[in-house]
């Protein structure tokens, strides 16, 4: 397995800090509105990393945390004049089960930031022990980055740049303008705060993730985890000061490598609020199937920049398409074992850096052999079993491929127009059971000019979309 190590700006080979494991932490969603197609795009790149990675045969242990205590949440709580809890539990359950509806599989760890308070007061205070983090007049805690010289080496970002001292807090008592808040103290009654020995407040943003890795993963005496994942955007400054904190605190460094992954743009601009152009995922999710999001969404490399746009999405789609007709093919039947050259190429493809495209690529080339075999012998058992077993690990491999083609085909036909087909489809078979062939073949006849194509099968009539 070789992957991008976003440090080292070049591809390297993935050695574990312990044999056959793998400890992956992917940054989560601050809970305080719906998730958007950037959080489906950085779960999606994660998520193909740990099948991949456990495809191969690693133990993996993934953690993706939810930030539940933030400026933006408080807001929030303001506005809807509801507790805190309502909201961050409320927009918790709303990404799971967008991200469910994806195919990405759940985190082995999700830790959120009210639950790990003790561990981050924790961290603070070993900081402020070691003069490593200073507390300011106002009870506010910041990280002084004077004490670690390695400071910059992960985003690799010029120490003086006027452009990344904009982006961090302002306080007359900093000792330096890099240094950023690690606790926030209270500023007035109806703020929600926690109380620490330090002051009753609430934790900065980035020492919950240091804070959260520390608490849930048995590191070495070089590494807390193996890998560190999130969007570009994180790389600074939440990794860089993610990575000093924790270095000081702990004396290794945090994660062995570094992964991100790119932005989503709509029609080329960065999906951003601020330019009135983010794309909630509800919203693609109420047009397009979950799966057919997901092939799309994974089909560009998980570190290039994705362009969505729905005529992209659309050819996506047909290509997708292909793999459930050829599937409809094979049913009923029963999967063998996947083909090992097969296999092997898929493997190959997504441990070099989860090169989807070379993946996809062999994919298309099954599915256009497996159809010709077919043509030539429709009832080949053997290839049968052996192309079921193939889109088999595709669906384990890469979360697609595993639904009923039939149901797939169905993916866009309303609840009236399916009550309309289902009743005609009773009133056919009823038919059929009458030898009242005249009747079954006008209500064929009826179905096929509404665009549904129809297969009688032992388990009963199988109906689909026509393309």
């Amino acid at each position: 397995m070789h992957i991008y190590d976003s440090v080292q700006k070049t591809k390297v080979p993935f050695e574990p800090i312990k044999e056959n494991e793998a400890s992956i932490y992917v940054c989560g969603p601050t809970v305080y509105d719906d998730a958007h197609l950037g959080h489906a795009r950085s779960s999606l790149a994660f998520d193909l990393l740990s099948r991949t990675l456990r495809a191969l045969g690693y133990k993996v242990t993934l953690a993706k945390n939810f930030t539940d205590i933030d400026d933006k949440i408080i807001k929030k709580v303001e506005e809807a004049g509801k507790s805190m809890h309502e909201i961050t539990d409320y927009y918790i359950g709303r990404y799971l089960d967008e991200m469910a509806q994806l195919g990405v599989a759940r985190a082995d760890i999700e830790p959120k930031a009210t639950e790990s308070l003790g561990a981050i007061e924790a961290m603070i205070q070993k900081l402020i022990d070691t003069d490593c983090a200073y507390v300011v007049s106002n009870g506010d805690v910041y990280f002084n980055t004077s004490k670690d010289p390695h400071y910059g080496e992960i985003s690799h970002k010029v120490h003086d740049d006027d452009d990344n001292l904009s982006r961090v807090e302002h306080n007359s008592e900093k000792r330096n303008p890099k240094d950023f808040a690690l606790w926030k103290a209270c500023k007035g009654e109806e703020d929600i705060c926690f109380d620490a020995p330090f002051s009753s407040g609430r934790p900065g943003w980035h020492i919950e993730c240091s804070a959260m890795i520390e608490k849930y993963f048995e590191g070495t005496p070089e590494f807390s985890i193996d890998i560190h994942g999130g969007g570009a955007d994180l790389l600074f400054p939440h990794h860089e000061n993610e990575a000093a904190q924790s270095r000081c605190a702990t004396g290794h460094e945090l994660a062995k490598y570094w992964m991100h992954n790119g932005f989503v743009q709509i029609d080329g601009e960065k999906m951003s609020k601020s330019l009135g152009n983010s794309f909630f995922l509800k919203d693609a999710l109420k047009v397009y199937d979950g799966e057919v999001l997901r092939y799309y969404l994974n089909s560009v490399h998980y570190r290039n920049d994705f362009n969505f746009n729905e005529e992209d999405l659309l050819t996506a789609k047909k290509r997708l398409d292909k793999l459930y007709r050829l599937k409809k093919r094979l049913l009923p039947g029963k999967a063998s074992a996947a083909n090992k050259a097969f296999k092997q190429s898929l493997l190959d493809a997504m441990s070099d850096d989860l090169n989807i495209s070379v993946a996809l690529a062999h994919i298309d080339e099954m599915i256009a052999t497996a159809n010709e075999k077919l043509d030539a012998n429709p009832k080949d058992k053997a290839l049968k079993k052996e192309t079921l077993a193939n889109i088999e690990l595709i669906d384990t491999l890469l979360g697609f491929g595993g639904k009923e083609p039939y149901s797939y085909f169905q993916i866009g036909v309303d609840e009236a127009l399916k009550e309309k087909i289902e009743a005609l489809i009773a009133k056919r078979t009823e038919a059929k059971k009458e030898k009242d062939f005249a009747t079954s073949d006008a209500i064929r006849d009826e179905l096929t000019a509404m665009g549904i194509a129809i297969m009688d099968t032992a388990e009963g009539t199988l109906w689909e979309k026509s393309s």
